[in-house]
C-alpha cells in the first residue's frame, strides 16, 4: 500500500508516527511524508493524483493539517481517523455539544468568543476549567477559583481564542487516559495537568467495566477508530473531559505495530467513522495496589466495525522508502 503521513513540525522527531511510519515501511509499504505547517501547499494539486491509498493525520489542533485532510476526504480518499469525525473532537466547544447530545458523561460547558463573557458564568458554578476550545496535551489549562481569579487571568486568556468553561469534577489528581487501537482499549493512570506532580509516573492500570463501556460509546459517537479518552473519576462516577483523534498511544504495548495495523485495516476498509457498536461485557477488575508501578492488564476487546487485520508475514505491497 501506498500511505501519505500528514505530520505537523511539533511531532517531527516523536516516536509517535515515527515509529509506525517505520514499522509500515518495514514491512514493504510506501509511506509519504508530507509535513503541512512547513511547505509551501498547492492546493488545487496536491490531493488531485489519489495515488495513496489513505491519508493519515498526526498534527497539531488548529494546524493546517486537518484542512488538507478534508481537502483529501472530499475528493473521496481514505482518511484516518474521518476527516469529519476529528474536526467534531478538535473544536472542544462542537464536541461537548455532540457529546452531551448523545448521552455521554461529559461536564456542562460553557463557550465564549471573548475571555471577559466568562464573568456571565454565575459564581456557583466555580471552581471552572478553562481552557481553549483547540487546546491540546494540557496547553493553556486553567483551575480558576473563584470571579476573582478569572479577573486576574483575563489578560493571560486574551490571545487564546475561543475558549471553554466547564465546573470542576473534584477528583484524586491523576486521570485515566483509554487507547482505542485496533478493536482494543488500553488503560493507563497519569497526573492531571491541574495537579501536576513529578511523582506521579504515567502507568497502565486495570479497565473497569463502567470506564470500558464509555470509552466504546466515545467512539460510536464520534466516530472514531484510533482515539484516546482522558476520564475522571468524580464523586458521581466516571466523566470524560478530552477526546483525542491519534493520541500518542504511551504504555500500548507494541504500539507501532498495533496503529501500523490499524491504519492498514482502516485503509482496506476505505476508512469512514466507525460504526455504532454494542458496549464490551468486560469483568470487574480489582484496583491496583498505590505502589505498584506497572500493571500488566489485559487488554479489553472493542467490537468495531474493522476487519482482521493481516500479519505482517501477510502484507504485500510495492516497497517504498519514507520521505
Amino acid at each position: 500500500m501506498r500511505l501519505c503521513f500528514l505530520v505537523e513540525e511539533h511531532y517531527r522527531h516523536d516516536g509517535m508516527p515515527n515509529e509506525v511510519i517505520g514499522q509500515l515501511t518495514a514491512w514493504g509499504h510506501r509511506v509519504d511524508v508530507l509535513r503541512p505547517g512547513g511547505s509551501l501547499l498547492r492546493m488545487t494539486e496536491v490531493v488531485a493524483e489519489g495515488a495513496h491509498d489513505a491519508w493519515v493525520l498526526k498534527t497539531v489542533s488548529g494546524g493546517p493539517g486537518l484542512t488538507l485532510l478534508e481537502a483529501a476526504a472530499a475528493t473521496g480518499l481514505t482518511t484516518v481517523n474521518d476527516a469529519r469525525s476529528i474536526r467534531g473532537v478538535r473544536d472542544k466547544a462542537l464536541a461537548a455539544a455532540i457529546g452531551r447530545g448523545r448521552g455521554l458523561p461529559l461536564p456542562p460547558t460553557y463557550a465564549v468568543a471573548r475571555p471577559e463573557l466568562l464573568r456571565e458564568i454565575p459564581a456557583a458554578e466555580y471552581p471552572l476549567v478553562v481552557k481553549p476550545a483547540d487546546g491540546s496535551s494540557g496547553r493553556a489549562v486553567h483551575l480558576v477559583s473563584s470571579p476573582g481569579r478569572l479577573e486576574t487571568l483575563l489578560p493571560v486568556l486574551a490571545g487564546e481564542g475561543m475558549l471553554i468553561a466547564q465546573p470542576y469534577v473534584p477528583n484524586s489528581g491523576t486521570d485515566i487516559k483509554v487507547y482505542a487501537v485496533g478493536g482494543e482499549l488500553f488503560a493507563t493512570e497519569r497526573c492531571s495537568p491541574l495537579h501536576p506532580d513529578p511523582s506521579v509516573r504515567e502507568r497502565r492500570v486495570p479497565l473497569s467495566s463502567e470506564v470500558a463501556a464509555i470509552a466504546a460509546q466515545v467512539g460510536a459517537v464520534y466516530g472514531l477508530d484510533l482515539y484516546g479518552v482522558d476520564v475522571l473519576l468524580g464523586p458521581d462516577g466516571p466523566v470524560v473531559v478530552d477526546v483525542n483523534d491519534f493520541p500518542s498511544f504511551r504504555q500500548v504495548p507494541d504500539a507501532a505495530a498495533r496503529v501500523a495495523r490499524a491504519v492498514l485495516g482502516l485503509a482496506r476498509a476505505g476508512g469512514g467513522p466507525a460504526t455504532a457498536a454494542p458496549v464490551p461485557a468486560v469483568a470487574p477488575v480489582a484496583q491496583a495496589p498505590a505502589a505498584a508501578t506497572t500493571m500488566a492488564a489485559a487488554p479489553v476487546s472493542l467490537p468495531l466495525s474493522i476487519p482482521a487485520q493481516s500479519s505482517p508475514a501477510q502484507i504485500s505491497a510495492a516497497a517504498g522508502d519514507t520521505v
